[in-house]
């Protein structure tokens, strides 16, 4: 059999290649995980696994359309329901994935960021940045349970990938004035006094105090909140999204579909879709974005319908 010459090479003809001058591309569709879905599997995770013998415990959230052997849950960003019982310690390690916690149910437990100890309670978020040691243990009397989203694709994309177990070493000393942990109740007191923006919504950013930036480099995070019965303007990103329904009940259209939700449920906000939310009551949603990847790389698209 003789050697096709390309194939022996390891090149291939560009124009045998469709998508390189094609911008054909499927519609992006969002994902739902409710949380009525995810309580049973959560319990369930507890009688399966400990983190006395796993890494962590955590359920990772995959999109439906995940290729065999990815495991992110919307392009950049990989988000997982961590569980831990009374009692519990979840081991010290560091990684070049920056991450945040976002408490969704329970209180109690505390996160270590390179020696410093951040509480944590319903609705607060917490981070651990990337390369920061950092562990986990409970001293509550109920099972807690946040949500974890950190941009592991971004850095498997860059090949930028690194994980360390503990026991720590080299922690580096506290850095005066930085933030780990921004309780919900001081983010709903900052909500309490925005205005309404251009869409509709009320719009808090959590931002690093010592840059007036994002919580972190490479990952954006806000609250809205939805006052009942309005819709906000449709709206469009280049950027991917998760979205947490801190409290309420309402809907999202997203493109030409779309999502009802309710407290503790999340979904993916896709790119380039248009997305506007309507809340059946008060609501409050938090969003967790690689928005600033975009806009570091002057990649960053985003507008308002304005029909």
């Amino acid at each position: 059999m003789i050697a096709d010459p390309w194939t022996e090479a390891h090149v291939r003809p560009l124009w045998e290649i469709p998508q390189a001058h094609s911008d054909a591309h499927p519609e992006h569709r969002a994902t739902l995980w409710p949380w009525r879905t995810m309580r049973p599997l959560v319990d369930r995770a507890c009688d399966l696994a400990s983190p006395a013998v796993a890494e962590r415990r955590v359920l990772s959230l995959i999109a439906p359309d995940a290729a065999p052997g990815q495991f992110h849950t919307i392009t950049n960003l990989n988000a997982g329901l961590q569980i831990i019982l009374p009692g519990e310690v979840a081991r010290p390690h560091r990684h070049s994935m920056d991450a945040l916690r976002f408490v969704l149910d329970g209180d109690g437990a505390v996160t270590r960021v390179d020696g410093t100890d951040a509480p944590m309670m319903r609705g607060d978020l917490v981070l651990t940045p990337g390369w920061s040691w950092h562990e986990h243990w409970h001293d509550g009397d109920a099972p807690i349970v946040w949500l974890d989203v950190l941009n592991v694709h971004t850095h498997l994309n860059l090949d930028t990938f690194r994980f360390e177990p503990g026991p720590p070493r080299d922690v580096p000393a506290p850095v005066p004035g930085a933030m780990l942990r921004y309780p919900l109740a001081e983010m709903q007191r900052t909500l309490a006094g925005m205005p309404p923006g251009p869409d509709g919504s009320r719009r808090a950013r959590y931002v690093n105090p010592l840059t007036g930036g994002p919580v972190m480099p490479l990952l954006d995070c806000w609250m809205l909140r939805l006052e009942a019965g309005v819709r906000t303007v449709p709206f469009l990103t280049s950027a991917h999204a998760i979205c947490t329904v801190v409290s309420g009940r309402g809907t999202t259209g997203i493109g030409t579909g779309g999502v009802s939700w309710e407290t503790n449920d999340i979904f993916t906000l896709p790119h380039d879709t248009w997305i506007a939310h309507r809340a059946d009551e008060t609501s409050e949603l938090c969003i967790v974005s690689d928005r600033e990847v975009y806009r570091r790389l002057d990649l960053l698209t985003e507008r308002y319908d304005e029909s």
